[in-house]
């Protein structure tokens, strides 16, 4: 008999026929090649049985089986699609310059697309046109999932579109739009090739689990199933009627802390107690505390990061550690011992700051062609960061060390037995329902990447950019190198250490309200540019953005794959989708910001009448001054305040090692640890602290003591929550904020106690422990 009709259930134990050479053969496909913290032996076993992944938490969110006849690439899919391709990011992409802001989200592209789809499917005629049907009847998941990844694939503001903003505001360099779309297209699609090209190491293994994707799931699941198809025999509410019910209560209660009440939000009960005392605010408070408080009842803010609910709970824990170490314990430390000079700064603070502990001001050191003025740096200031922010320098520094140290010696044979493995070679039950389709031939993405690498080398010489091909490639080089190690940590972990926040220099909070993606190189390719091409800005954000966003891209890329692959989308089909979309949602934001540049008065003006400040755009000139001009030769090299900062390199190359061999457990993942709180800053402890808590109730205490519960509700409450606070915000935003110029409620609302009080703490105003001297802090002279 063979092992797929072991497989098909006739067999569950030992007793019922499994001989030890049987069980050996199903602990084969059941456990993977390394030590993975999500499997547990028995729960996998039992799903190989099943004939169904060995994973609970895809079990109860993935179906194990597919219908191929279900129709996918339908004119009204790829109608759909287009229209969101176009309309999601052409949105995104005007109020991205806007302050405050939006983001069109994709979860909100999968919301919308399934009554349009419905609608589409009740009232156009069931006609064909040249023998293409206009109405193929009822609108399917996998209609839905191919209009999904569609909206998804750029809604995001396209990276490169930054550079094109700050060379017109900052440089004075207007390069006409044939530049600007090889441009963008290059590093929107060589991100896509080279995740493509690694799918056989971050899509086909079933350990590759996404957890992200698996919410995703879920709430497709829940929209389009009649029944529970998920594994167990939970009753209850059927998932449908629960989303139903935490939908509309989420989307009900962000209303209190998202605009009556934020108080509730930023919930540092401590700081309304003693307003005045700094040391206590800077210990419990939310905005420039460290957050001893513990409580938010605000789903954006505990969910900023990524959902607890999607997250593994060892993962989490990781992060946990790592917050608590580094921020409730170090960092006190050296604050109040005033190293670096921090305690003349907040405690925490993603803003840059001169030795008179003020907002450190990059027109001061510049010419007027943006050049760096030695004379003009050395009679103002060196630059100085608050204590958390070095920290998130040096944990960043950690993270890029250790990843290469903990892939190797933890995930080195997954890999090498991946290489050698043919896609249709995989036992997983997802991945043989695959095989029914015809994969993407390896050579369709080589093609695309050698299309965008000529576009980029185009872009680069016909035009006046000051950017070596030679370091073009290398930040390719670097970006690939580090695709497979953060994939497969992120594929597992649900974390990739975003740090994006680390070139993100101004004062202001409330001005980083836009999206952060995903990070992992963005550090080391400001050093390693800003050591071997100081004073080229525009070289800086060249390099930075190919040797990050690259990587960015690709796993991106590989996250819709593998939700194609849960969903049985057929590879080519989703091939043409994120190809197409991705260069229609690139163009369209080309064109609309042309257009706001040509049509809006005063765009990128501080004081510009209708909100167009262009925040992020403003941050990335200042970190292109800031990384290209001064360079961090003044930053970090001996001799100056942050030089320390670089052992973290070695702490994160022998830390994972040191772990290996003390007990040689995955579990105690390094990476996780230098790069889960990476986000902080923008982000406050309000975004961890919270998080920890709820991922410890659902992820440990519910999945351990209710785990029937908790594999039929969990994802879709997540999808439920986010889906609430998603469509809430939009409605605030465009229904009592955006209009008569944010006047409403500004004289009422706005300013009642339980939306003000925790600005009117010393927490809310960042206050520093010391004052700065007259003459400034630090030493005399710099260079």
């Amino acid at each position: 008999m063979s092992l797929e009709d072991k497989q098909s259930g006739d067999f569950v134990d030992a007793e019922k026929g499994l001989l030890p050479a049987d069980i050996e053969a199903v602990e084969a496909i059941a456990i993977p090649e390394f030590d993975d913290p999500n499997i547990d032996k028995d729960a996998a076993i039992e799903g190989v049985l099943e004939d169904d992944s060995p994973y609970p938490e895809v079990r109860s969110a993935v179906a194990n089986t597919d219908d191929p006849a279900i129709p996918v690439g339908t004119l009204r899919s790829w109608t759909i699609g287009f229209v969101w391709a176009i309309l999601i990011p052409g949105l995104n992409q005007f109020f991205f310059f806007r302050y405050p802001s939006v983001t069109i989200t994709g979860l909100v592209a999968q919301l919308l697309a399934f009554p349009i789809g419905r609608a589409w499917a009740r009232f156009v005629p069931n006609v064909k046109v040249f023998g293409i049907a206009l109405n193929p009847g009822p609108f399917t998941i996998k209609e839905h999932v191919l209009v999904t990844i569609m909206a998804t694939v750029g809604y995001q503001s396209a990276y490169a579109t930054d550079i094109v903003a700050v060379q017109r505001v900052f440089y004075n360099q207007v390069f006409n739009f044939s530049y600007q779309w090889l441009m963008v297209m290059s590093t929107q699609l060589i991100g896509f090739s080279i995740g493509g090209i690694c799918r056989r190491f971050l899509v086909q293994p079933p350990s590759m689990i996404w957890p992200t994707d698996l919410v995703t799931c879920a709430l497709f699941n829940t929209l389009h199933s009649t029944q529970y198809a998920g594994m167990g025999k939970r009753g209850g509410i059927s998932r449908e009627r629960f989303f139903l019910f935490a939908f509309l209560g989420s989307f009900s209660w962000y209303f209190m802390p998202g605009y009556l009440f934020q108080a509730l939000s930023y919930f540092s009960w401590v700081c309304w107690i003693a307003p005045d005392n700094i040391k206590v605010n800077q210990m419990f408070g939310y905005r420039s505390g460290l957050g001893m408080s513990l409580l938010t009842f605000d789903w954006a803010q505990i969910a900023y990061v990524i959902s607890p609910l999607a997250t593994p709970w060892w993962a989490e824990a990781n992060v946990a550690f790592a917050f608590v170490f580094f921020y409730w314990l170090i960092a006190p430390i050296l604050y109040y011992t005033n190293t670096w000079n921090s305690a003349y700064l907040p405690v925490l603070n993603d803003g840059s700051f001169n030795r008179n502990g003020t907002p450190y001001d990059v027109s001061q050191i510049v010419n007027a062609d943006g050049s760096f003025n030695q004379a003009a740096y050395e009679a103002y200031s060196p630059l100085y960061l608050s204590v958390t922010f070095a920290l998130a320098y040096g944990l960043s520094f950690a993270s890029v060390t250790a990843t290469l140290t903990h892939t190797f010696l933890f995930y080195r044979k997954q890999i090498w037995h991946q290489a050698r493995r043919s896609i249709h070679e995989q036992a997983d039950i997802h991945a043989r329902l695959m095989s029914r389709y015809a994969q993407v031939p390896n050579w369709w993405y080589i093609i695309i990447f050698l299309a965008m690498f000529t576009f980029g080398v185009i872009s680069i010489e016909v035009w006046d950019t000051q950017f070596p091909v030679q370091y073009y490639i290398l930040a390719l080089v670097i970006s690939f190198f580090y695709t497979v190690p953060i994939g497969i940590i992120q594929a597992i972990t649900n974390q990739q250490g975003t740090t994006e926040c680390l070139f993100k220099l101004l004062p202001t909070p409330k001005l980083l309200n836009f999206s952060y993606l995903p990070v992992g190189l963005n550090v080391i390719t400001e050093l390693i540019i800003g050591y071997a091409l100081p004073g080229h800005p525009v070289a800086m954000m060249m390099f930075k953005t190919w040797g990050y966003i690259t990587m960015a891209q690709a796993l991106q890329f590989t996250q819709d794959l593998k939700l194609g692959h849960y969903m049985k989308i057929p590879p080519r089909t989703m091939f043409a989708a994120q190809v197409i979309a991705a260069v229609i949602a690139g163009t369209t934001q080309l064109g609309v910001q042309a257009w706001m540049f040509t049509n809006i008065q005063g765009m990128c003006d501080q004081d510009q009448p209708d909100g167009f400040i262009c925040p992020s755009t403003t941050v990335f000139g200042t970190a292109s001054i800031i990384w290209g001009v001064i360079g961090p030769r003044r930053i970090f090299s001996q001799g100056t305040t942050y030089y320390g900062l670089l052992f973290f390199f070695v702490a994160g190359f022998l830390a994972p090692l040191g772990a290996w061999l003390v007990s040689g457990s995955v579990s105690h993942s390094f990476p996780v640890v230098f790069t889960g709180t990476g986000l902080l800053p923008p982000a406050t402890s309000i975004n961890y602290v919270p998080w920890a808590i709820v991922g410890f109730i659902f992820q440990y205490v519910v999945r351990r003591r209710h785990f029937s519960w908790w594999t039929k509700y969990n994802y879709v409450l997540s999808a439920a929550m986010d889906s609430g606070v998603a469509i809430s915000t939009i409605v605030i935003f465009f229904c009592l904020e955006f209009p008569d110029a944010g006047k409403i409620g500004q004289n009422t609302i706005a300013t009642w106690w339980g939306n003000t009080v925790f600005e009117n703490t010393a927490d809310g105003q960042g206050l520093s422990l010391l004052t700065p001297p007259p003459g400034g802090f630090g030493p005399n002279t710099w260079h």
